[in-house]
């Protein structure tokens, strides 16, 4: 079926380990053909989709090729969070021209334009990096990305991740787990190992999920490395997790798209938000410097500005980050 979505068989009657395997599997598995919407739909309904073969090989090979230097400079990781034997590099704007097909991604953009734009008038690239796992390194706790934000689940969604495949994603490589439907959960509702699947896509593909989805980076016990660009995008009005003025300053954004100068950020987020010199920043980075000749509200602007759908927070409560330590090795 064009959507992609299977029903698992029934587990009764089958022992506990068969069981758990059905209960693990992928659902929302998509075709590069299958269209946004039916993508952008299991995303709103699950927390998560995968499109497979959603660029081609040639692309793949290109960001592998711009990234293959920042790769052997990369050192493994000194915090448990992040993994002691998994390499991490951002800035990827400023590394590879190849990762801009990645970042404008139609239907990535279709499903961010689905899930970001009803409370936001424009969204953000969020954070650019490389998440490269190497064999014998383990699980990484399970959490969620909206945790860097002081807001209790569940909410909104605040920010889409992708997690683009450069190599195939297997479960014993440690391809992306995650929990679907978490993104609906209470922060102190634990998932159950159950619950818990395993991304599995081959290179090229592209697993992407809401902020408020429970995830994390799984065990590779394969004898090969496992590498992945994750994009993410927020809220235009929430602070970026990578400061993308200094990963990608004015002289380089100049060279970049009108489209991706817009996602870094070098324009308003809304009505006067994120001015310069009282001047709109995309204007300031092409050499306006009257602010006579800078709009900082426009009149369509203005229309979007009053369609949003707004936030009710009525109260606030002490509370930390939550993090899942659910074993499905």
């Amino acid at each position: 079926a064009e959507d992609g979505i299977r029903e698992q068989p029934r587990s009764r009657g089958l022992g506990d380990v068969y069981k758990r395997q059905l209960m693990n599997e992928l659902k929302n598995t998509f075709s590069g053909g299958t269209t946004a919407e039916a993508v952008a739909a299991a995303v709103a309904a699950d927390g998560y989709a995968v499109v497979r073969d959603a660029v081609d090989a040639d692309t793949v090979a290109a960001v592998k090729a711009d990234l293959t230097p920042y790769f052997e400079k990369a050192h493994d990781g000194h915090e448990e969070f992040y993994g002691k034997l998994t390499k991490r590099f951002g800035a990827l704007l400023a590394k590879s021209t190849a990762v801009q097909a990645l970042l404008v991604h139609p239907t990535v953009l279709s499903v961010a334009d689905d899930a970001l734009l009803p409370h936001c008038v424009r969204y953000r690239l969020h954070y650019s990096g490389v998440m490269h796992i190497e064999p014998g390194e383990t699980r990484q706790v399970l959490h969620r990305d909206i945790g860097l934000y002081p807001i209790a689940s569940p909410c909104p969604p605040l920010t889409v991740a992708t997690m683009w495949a450069l190599t195939d994603f297997t479960r014993e490589n440690g391809g992306t787990r995650l929990v679907p439907g978490s993104h609906l959960w209470s922060s102190n509702r634990v998932p159950k190992p159950e619950e818990v699947v395993a991304t599995e896509m081959p290179a090229g593909s592209v697993l992407i999920y809401t902020g408020n989805t429970i995830h994390g980076g799984g065990a590779n016990r394969a004898e090969g490395s496992r590498s992945g660009v994750a994009l993410h995008y927020n809220l235009g009005w929430l602070r970026q997790e990578e400061n993308q003025y200094m990963a990608v300053p004015p002289d380089l954004a100049r060279q970049l798209s009108d489209q991706i100068q817009e996602l870094i950020g070098y324009s308003l987020g809304s009505s006067s938000l994120g001015v310069v010199d009282h001047m709109d920043p995309k204007d300031y980075l092409h050499g306006v410097r009257d602010p006579a000749q800078s709009s900082l509200s426009s009149p369509e602007m203005e229309r979007q500005v009053q369609a949003l759908s707004r936030f009710h927070i009525s109260h606030s409560e002490d509370g930390l980050p939550n993090y899942y330590d659910v074993d499905t090795d």
